[in-house]
């Protein structure tokens, strides 16, 4: 006997799952948590059935925007911030990044911290982003651009107040990152 393997999703049921996703993304960020399953259907286009076939539960539909998030965060980091040769710069670029996602994404924060305690990254995604955020900081020390005892807590550290920061609108998030990031130069 022979394994199956998994069958490849239709390309109208990804379509229709991207679309769920999308519009999840945006109406948790304009109205944060009080936003309903059906609301999400209605605004994405689909049957509520659908909507749960992809996502069983509210929760798991949260979960995978927020997965989605920080998946978008790592592919920007990995594109646009870690090539420049530049590590100040390009440490500067992600923790933007993150600033901006937090930002313009406050009711979405909301959605995610009230369904699962907290905002921070789960999972495979999560360790990823620690592994670009020790390469930078390994390239930081390496070259002279960051103590040499700075450690990945510390920008594990950083990277929370930024987010906290503009998540909450309770400074200047960007001020922030210069100065945050002018502690981590050598003495």
């Amino acid at each position: 006997m022979s394994k199956q393997s998994p069958r490849k999703p239709r390309t109208d049921a990804e379509r229709n799952r991207g679309r769920v996703l999308q519009t999840a993304c945006e109406l948790f960020a304009e109205h944060g948590p009080q936003v309903q399953m059906a609301d999400v259907a209605k605004a994405a286009g689909v049957g509520v059935g659908t909507l749960y076939r992809h996502f069983p539960t509210r929760q798991a539909l949260i979960e995978a925007v927020t997965e989605q998030r920080f998946a978008e965060i790592l592919a920007f980091a990995r594109a646009q911030c870690l090539p420049d040769p530049d590590t100040r710069r390009a440490l500067t670029c992600f923790l933007t990044r993150i600033g901006e996602v937090h930002d313009e994404g406050r009711g979405l924060s909301s959605a995610i911290e009230a369904a699962l305690g907290s905002t921070e990254p789960r999972g495979e995604v999560s360790t990823e982003l620690l592994a670009l955020s020790e390469t930078l900081l390994e390239r930081g020390r390496a070259d002279g651009t960051f103590r040499a005892d700075a450690k990945i807590a510390d920008l594990y550290m950083i990277a929370g107040a930024v987010a906290a920061i503009s998540r909450d609108a309770i400074g200047d998030w960007r001020r922030f990152i210069d100065i945050a990031l002018d502690g981590l130069r050598p003495r």
